[in-house]
């Protein structure tokens, strides 16, 4: 009797919690990736070893042993992998999968799960990409508006100093009380 497999149901937080910005890159680690597909990490791998050639360094990179320890203190990931028992850790370090590297595993993988969660995590990637432009448009917009402020400020300032000179006017010498001599004579 065959296993059967139920459709996989995501919700775009535990994709999205499960992106990490390594490298200069937003990258899925391959345990994660193998979760979602279903599937062993050991098996993931062995698929995107038997298809390196589909994976260059651009797609898909080991983490370095800092890269990985970074990680596990930063965003407190495990060394285990979820729903596995704590008996030695990772034995290699993981894959990091950037999105053209997660979008080329569905065909490396060739499931129909694979598919699905793969236009899912595409999805994603391109959500996080509009948020991040949206950010930087409304970065550039205050900007321009904190260098306005700041020119209204100095104007303001300006008007200020004009009212105080208006309301004190600079007071002219005043006479000098007693007797005064003919050569002092105004």
């Amino acid at each position: 009797m065959a296993k059967e497999k139920k459709p996989v149901t995501l919700a775009d937080e535990a994709v999205i919690s499960k992106i990490y910005y390594i490298r200069g890159q937003k990258v899925m680690l391959d345990r994660d990736l193998a979760a979602m597909y279903n599937v062993t990490t050991g098996n993931l791998n062995k698929s995107v070893k038997r298809n390196l050639k589909r994976f260059p360094e651009d797609f898909m990179f080991q983490l370095t042993d800092d890269e990985f320890k970074d990680l596990i203190f930063h965003f407190g990931i495990s060394s285990q992998p979820e729903g596995k028992a704590a008996w030695g850790g990772t034995r290699k370090m993981p894959n990091a999968f950037t999105e053209q590297g997660v979008s080329m595993l569905s065909s490396v993988l060739n499931s129909d799960i694979a598919i699905e969660v793969n236009i899912r995590i595409i999805r994603i990637f391109t959500k996080l990409r509009e948020m991040v432009s949206t950010h930087k448009d409304i970065l550039l917009k205050l900007e321009q508006l904190e260098r306005k402020v700041t020119a209204h400020d100095e104007d303001i300032r300006m008007i200020f100093d004009a009212l105080k000179q208006l309301l004190s006017p600079p007071q002219e010498p005043r006479r000098k009380i007693g007797f005064r001599r003919k050569d002092e004579q105004e």
